[in-house]
């Protein structure tokens, strides 16, 4: 599976570590390359619009906090993007909430953990059941 990953300026360094420390997976690099000064929801906007044709796949963003990637990315109806900061919170996301994107937080994520999380995130299933309606709920349209 190709997993698709992009980055903000903030996050544009974690996002090469987690590439390198990664090799194993078909990442697909949606930028951007360098430090330049981007805005995030560009780039959440590359993965999510992926990850939203087809709710199976998976992606990673990363910005600062992670916090403005989820928020944008979660605009999507089949998007369920997650900020996350530890293992257990990881887990969960996909066993509970089926999150087809993980969002990281570089300022907040060493590149060490970042990694861990990244492969928690896909060696996880989703676990169904009970939490299947809960996510049918979840990817409803609400009106306002």
């Amino acid at each position: 599976m190709k997993i698709s990953i992009a980055a903000d300026h903030a996050g544009v360094e974690l996002k090469a570590a987690l590439i390198k420390a990664l090799p194993q997976i078909d990442w697909n690099d949606l930028g951007p390359s360098n430090k330049d000064s981007v805005d995030y929801p560009d780039y959440a906007d590359r993965v999510a619009r992926l990850i939203n044709e087809n709710p199976a796949q998976k992606g990673v963003l990363i910005c600062g906090s992670g916090q403005g990637m989820a928020m944008r990315a979660n605009k999507y109806p089949q998007v369920r993007a997650a900020l996350v900061f530890q293992d257990e919170t990881t887990k969960l996301a996909r066993q509970h909430n089926d999150a087809n994107i993980l969002c990281l937080g570089s300022r907040f994520t060493d590149e060490k953990t970042a990694a861990q999380l990244v492969r928690t995130f896909l060696e996880t299933p989703f676990e169904g059941g009970r939490h299947s309606s809960r996510v049918a709920k979840v990817n409803k349209p609400t009106e306002c």
